[in-house]
């Protein structure tokens, strides 16, 4: 019949069949009926046949006959065929083979079964001498796949010898062929399904998540089968994916021979550098506190600890660990890329001269700006009546601070172009690196916005503390430092006198209070989402799964979210075959899944937590404080 056109599609894990119902794997579905062959014992002296699922590697499809090699998995009423056995061959040598690779794969591989290609053999005794096989190599149920001569068709059943109903009969049972690509199986990782039911296909049934994990695993878990003749033909010659040859071998393995003196060296140099940076002179108070506060320390660390996972000479011991190594090795690889790039271009066409000169006329024109907005304050802002007297106080404390920092920078000029060729210079580190140093810049030439928002924050915090204070004197409660509540308290004459007018003023002197806190923040805000963006641009870089992402887009089939199956024939009377499919992960889902942990030197607050902090005037600080927990 050739390629179906329509598929039966399966969702996550599922095997659903619009043709024919797949029952779960403990119970038996109903078989597909056909006529008893004649001279064939009645239906009531016979056994019940069942449908077992029989995995064929489409690589096997057209290869000589032999002894079919694979696991079978009761549970689910499966066998996986892993390879094909050809003549000659001696059978004790077989038994021997097999059970080195299930010693050393730890799987139950097995004989199966025989497979004849009658397109292939011209002796018509073939078929006679494969059942014969069955004597030498005992398993129940015995398979016999066989390819007719000069016919698509194929024929498959599975016989039980051991409870025979009449004599001189074994019962048949009905199999249902199903093709795969052994190749992307064993390169592919399974990952369990969100939804395990395809909710468009019908009544259909579909196969348990074990089952198609069974086969997953099987073949994930034969690589030693696989790999047994790749040098020499050995006792036993087989087929499957790599009969062939695998492409550019001698390079794996002159690249795997080489990354382990690499790794170890590696390893012994970034020894080296964890060693030095828990230096006790690092564990001094002004080191510390900046190596706690500053972006570039924090992504450093992060990339330290990066670089030793990469490079550590222990083995992965599962494959997320193997996936998660792969992304860090090309995040720092592409991290490397991006900062030669910046650093090519910030010293081609002397660009770190021109930023020199142009960074101190941006410094006083923001200190202008700064100093106009002062006087704008001090004066009626938007036509606001305010406190003459604090306001003046308050204009010229923060207008000596500006005068102090146009003085800083002036006398920092002349350095200017040689800090910014080292900064530029540590771009050879990676981006990440270059950006964290951005953000540590911007933060140290806006270190005079941070402080007026702190000296606002801290006045403006202080007066809504006696505010509150003060009106829990007015309705007779108290604030109890002890037992950390409010309580009941009786005052005398003075005590509600004097409370009253600091009340008072408080009351008056809070709008220019508040108005000098709202404009500070504002800016403040301002500095921290720039901030914010340099700092998300870095987390993108640190976390993002590149290689997985990658894989997703060249070879899909690496990450699998489960199986479909097509419908290649149906025929009454003919055994149902079908080819199974690998369903790749959603984009959305690699990154979930295989998403790298950043720094996280950052706190992130809530909306509601932010709103009530910048309202009762606590300050927002752009690093983590101690006991501050992230998600």
């Amino acid at each position: 019949m050739g390629l179906v056109s329509r598929g039966v599609a399966a969702a996550g894990l599922g095997v659903a069949s619009a043709v024919v119902p797949l029952g779960p794997p403990n119970a038996a579905p109903n078989p597909i009926p056909t006529p008893p062959p004649e001279g064939a014992a009645p239906e009531s002296s016979r056994v019940p046949s069942m449908v077992l699922k029989a995995f064929f590697p489409t690589c096997c499809a057209s290869v000589d006959s032999g002894l079919l090699v694979g696991r079978w998995v009761p549970e689910q009423s499966s066998a996986v065929v892993l390879a094909v056995v050809h003549f000659p061959f001696i059978p004790i040598q077989v038994k021997e083979f097999l059970a080195q690779v299930q010693q050393a794969s730890q799987v139950g591989v097995s004989v199966l079964g025989t497979w004849c290609h009658c397109q292939q053999e011209p002796e018509e005794s073939l078929g006679y001498f494969l059942e014969g096989l069955g004597a030498v190599f005992p398993h129940e149920p015995w398979l016999q796949l066989c390819r007719e001569r000069g016919s698509k068709f194929w024929s498959c059943k599975a016989i039980h010898r051991e409870v025979p109903t009449v004599p001189e009969t074994a019962n048949e049972d009905q199999v249902m062929l199903i093709f795969y690509d052994q190749r992307k199986v064993l390169l592919s990782q399974l990952h369990p399904p969100a939804v395990l039911m395809d909710h468009q296909a019908g009544d259909a049934a579909t196969a348990s998540t074990g089952g198609m994990a069974a086969v997953f695993d099987t073949v994930a878990r034969s690589e030693f089968l696989f790999r047994s003749d790749r040098f020499d033909e050995g006792p036993v010659r087989l087929s499957h994916w790599q009969s062939e040859g695998v492409e550019a071998s001698i390079l794996v393995e002159l690249a795997q021979r080489a990354s382990g003196p690499v790794c170890l060296l590696l390893a012994y140099l970034l020894s080296l550098i964890s060693a030095a940076s828990t230096c006790r002179l690092f564990r001094l108070w002004p080191l510390s506190f900046l190596g706690s506060k500053l972006s570039t320390c924090e992504q450093l660390r992060h990339r330290l600890d990066h670089l030793t996972l990469v490079f550590s000479v222990q083995k992965a011991e599962n494959p997320a660990q193997l996936m998660r190594k792969a992304n860090m090795l090309v995040s720092v690889l592409l991290d490397v890329a991006l900062g030669l790039a910046l650093l090519s271009w910030l010293h081609g066409k002397n660009r770190i001269g021109q930023l020199a000169d142009a960074l101190v006329p941006v410094a006083d024109h923001v200190a202008e700006e700064l100093q106009h907005l002062l006087q704008w304050l001090m004066g009626a802002p938007a036509g606001l009546k305010m406190n003459r007297a604090l306001d003046q106080v308050l204009g010229r404390f923060f207008l000596y601070h500006i005068h102090l920092w146009i003085s800083y920078i002036h006398l920092m000029s002349p350095f200017i172009e040689r800090i910014l060729w080292h900064v530029g210079l540590s771009a050879c580190l990676g981006l990440t690196v270059a950006l964290s140093i951005l953000s540590d810049i911007i933060a140290l030439l806006t270190f005079h916005i941070y402080c007026f928002y702190v000296y606002g924050a801290r006045l403006y915090c202080l007066k809504i503390c006696g505010l509150s204070s003060l009106w829990r004197l007015f309705r007779g409660k108290k604030w109890n430092v002890l037992r950390q509540r409010v309580d009941s308290c009786s005052y005398d004459l003075d005590q509600l006198f004097i409370g009253t007018l600091l009340f008072t003023i408080l009351v008056f002197l809070l709008p220019t209070t508040a108005l000098y806190y709202l404009v500070f923040t504002l800016l403040r805000l301002l500095v921290v989402a720039v901030q914010g963006l340099i700092h998300l641009l870095v987390d993108l870089i640190n976390s993002l799964p590149l290689y997985s992402l990658g894989l997703r887009l060249c070879r899909p089939y690496r990450l699998s979210a489960g199986v479909k199956f097509r419908v290649l024939e149906y025929q009454a009377g003919r055994p149902l075959r079908l080819l199974m499919q690998i369903n790749p992960l959603s984009y959305s889902r690699v990154v979930h899944t295989y998403r790298l942990p950043s720094c996280g030197c950052h706190p992130k607050h809530s909306w509601g937590s932010l709103c009530r902090k910048l309202f009762f005037g606590e300050l927002i600080y752009p690093w983590r404080q101690r006991g501050d927990k992230l998600d």
